[in-house]
């Protein structure tokens, strides 16, 4: 997700510093963006010029710290691992400028507990984006009781530069999207568990019964089904048993099987990301 703000934030004229704990993972994080901007380019969506500015405004960087320094925003992407967000978050309130809006990725962690990391929680919110950055259209805004009206409003209006639809929501647990995604998500398991249908024709009926431009087992694969996984144990914690995972989930994560990320998840999938 992180390269996919990136991309977002560079490509609407904003200076952007990427960073990531693991060496040469935002190298490889730049390689990405370029090969999308690439791709827009031989579209039509992109022209050069736009793509080559963009890439200009992003740097790579190997100190969080440095990261954050001067910056009026910091947009977090890590694991779904609430001290992993906690830790970033208190290296990012010490380093960032004390306006600066600090901002979680999180698609169901409480804000409130990554918040309570900080000396000032009020311009702590969530942004949760859309995989592919890119690509997908909506950005929840995420407050908490102690978020600051004018920070909710600079979320909103970064989410708008970027292109995309904001909505605002309040913090509970899965908060909008993920609340329902998951939930259609883990039933389509279940129903692949059960030898209701393949996933492909699970994934169908949903594509072409409900409009949806994915079906909830692709996505889970694009995902990630480790990351499924957390949030859906997270979710059946808070919300109770209709979120609990199901073995088939819970089994292919244990065989390593995660996804587009591995080569297999719910469909096998080709080193250049295609499905096969």
């Amino acid at each position: 997700m992180g390269h996919g703000i990136a991309h977002v934030g560079a490509i609407s004229g904003l200076e952007v510093r990427l960073y990531d704990a693991i060496a040469g993972a935002a190298t490889a994080g730049l390689g990405k963006i370029k090969k999308n901007l690439d791709k827009g380019v031989e579209l039509g969506k992109v022209t050069a010029a736009d793509r080559d500015a963009a890439l200009a405004r992003i740097s790579a960087v190997d100190d969080l710290g440095a990261a954050c320094e001067g910056t009026d925003c910091v947009i977090e992407a890590v694991p779904e691992k609430i001290e992993l967000k906690r830790e970033i978050f208190i290296t990012a309130d010490r380093a960032a400028p004390p306006h600066a809006l600090l901002a979680t990725n999180t698609s169901s962690l409480s804000i409130a507990q990554i918040s309570a990391a900080v000396r000032d929680p009020s311009r702590v919110v969530g942004m949760h984006f859309f995989n592919p950055v890119h690509v997908m259209k909506l950005v929840e805004v995420v407050r908490h009781a102690g978020s600051a009206d004018l920070h909710v409003a600079l979320a909103v209006g970064l989410a708008e530069r970027f292109g995309k639809t904001p909505i605002v929501v309040a913090d509970s647990p899965g908060f909008a999207s993920s609340r329902l995604g998951i939930v259609i998500g883990l039933e389509a398991m279940r129903m692949v568990e059960q030898g209701v249908g393949s996933p492909a024709d699970i994934d169908t009926a949903m594509k072409l019964g409900y409009g949806h431009p994915m079906g909830p087992l692709e996505l889970t694969d694009l995902v990630g089904l480790d990351v499924r996984l957390g949030i859906a144990e997270y979710l059946a914690g808070e919300l109770g048993a209709a979120f609990q995972p199901p073995a088939v989930l819970r089994d292919k994560v244990a065989d390593g099987k995660l996804g587009k990320k591995s080569g297999e998840g719910f469909y096998k999938w080709s080193a250049d990301g295609k499905r096969v």
